[in-house]
């Protein structure tokens, strides 16, 4: 639920207008703090270390983390939604090899919405079929767009693997993942599945509480995610680690560039103060890619720059960090990385619209007003033809 902020209850003004910290709404979905994330009550690490995704996509977007039946019926049902209709298909082909893979996704999925359109009244269930669809096809859209636009290869994005992640895998790849590959982008996703009222999230609600359909909910989101500040900072953590070569030439430079005050992306968090629940998770994640084979430079490279920012800054990682060189371990292109994270936040996004909607509310928050006082007005004629400037002058 999200609540109205009276002219009673409207804190008094304050020079940042970015509502850190302003408590905007309820939820039950999750809850974040100190250095804590859980998900309807569950520790995210509990989740992370011992679910698949789909348990999770289950707990958030259904409300209970299935049984042994629950979850092989749900990843069936996820597994029978994996493919795109025709529309869809073409509406990919006609998107460039130049677009960014969040674009691709955003146009995905309103494609998908004017092809298989939400029944907001006629269905109750429709809503969580609507997710689940999306849950399970957002992949086969990037996959099948990477392949035509890359290769000019028409794929089946229908594989007989049983699980989100390994089904992406194998189309991204065109060959199928080990368990330890699978089960490292499960936990991955596990870790970005959901997280409060963040940008992109606030934004689904936003438009959810206009009454709005979940494909163009989501479709919001996946804006608001790509931006560099929100989820677009994996690419730029990514950057970071790959500015070097060595462990030491990153240790250098990354002291040399806090000596210049620059911006070092993939540290600090503004919620968490005590560090990232997440971020050991991820660590743990790439280092047994790197004990199965993956190369460890990139690795050497990101522990060594994590350790300078301890040192100089007292800065911890975000979750961001580690997933990065996961998802490249993976085979991931670079330019990807968000729209993975988007994949596994869209269970999120969809499990808080529809929580937005039980409120049944427009999110309509005041503004405080900064611009001049009350001027007279000046018909055209009376405005005279000089330019500004010259006139202020």
């Amino acid at each position: 639920m999200v609540l109205a902020i009276t002219d009673a209850a409207r804190p008094a003004p304050k020079k940042s207008v970015a509502l850190s910290g302003v408590v905007a709404g309820r939820t039950a979905l999750s809850s974040v703090g100190g250095a804590e994330l859980r998900y309807r009550g569950y520790d995210v690490v509990d989740l992370a270390t011992s679910c698949a995704f789909e348990e999770v996509a289950h707990l958030l977007i259904h409300g209970d983390l299935p049984n042994e039946a629950e979850l092989q019926a749900y990843k069936a049902k996820l597994k029978a939604a994996r493919g795109l209709p025709d529309a869809v298909r073409r509406s990919l082909e006609a998107l460039p090899a130049s677009a960014h893979p969040m674009d691709v996704l955003r146009s995905g999925v309103s494609a998908l919405g004017c092809v298989l359109p939400e029944p907001l009244r006629s269905n109750p269930r429709g809503a969580t079929d609507v997710a689940d669809k999306l849950v399970a096809s957002m992949g086969s859209m990037l996959a099948y767009w990477r392949h035509f636009a890359h290769g000019g290869r028409r794929i089946e994005v229908e594989t007989d693997d049983d699980s989100v992640g390994g089904h992406f895998l194998h189309m991204l790849r065109r060959s199928a993942p080990s368990r330890a590959e699978v089960a490292a982008l499960h936990a991955s996703f596990v870790i970005y599945a959901e997280h409060e009222f963040n940008a992109s999230t606030f934004t689904a609600r936003s438009i959810a509480g206009t009454g709005a359909d979940l494909y163009s909910c989501i479709g919001g989101a996946i804006g608001a995610l790509g931006g560099p500040k929100h989820g677009g900072a994996n690419e730029q953590a990514f950057v970071e680690m790959c500015r070097y070569l060595t462990p030491d030439e990153a240790e250098d430079g990354v002291r040399e560039r806090i000596d210049r005050k620059e911006v070092v992306m993939g540290f600090g968090h503004p919620v968490y103060v005590a560090g990232d629940p997440r971020n050991q998770v991820i660590k743990d994640v790439a280092a047994r890619l790197v004990a199965d084979g993956a190369s460890s430079r990139l690795f050497d490279i990101a522990q060594r720059i994590e350790a300078v920012m301890a040192d100089a800054k007292s800065m911890f990682p975000n979750v961001d960090w580690y997933s990065a060189l996961v998802y490249h371990m993976l085979g991931a292109p670079q330019s990807m990385f968000t729209a993975l994270f988007a994949m596994a936040r869209t269970a999120g996004w969809c499990a808080h619209v529809i929580e937005q909607r039980s409120d049944n509310k427009i999110i309509r928050p005041a503004a405080e007003y900064i611009g001049p006082e009350a001027r007279a007005f000046s018909p055209l004629a009376a405005r005279g033809n000089a330019p500004r400037k010259a006139r202020a002058a």
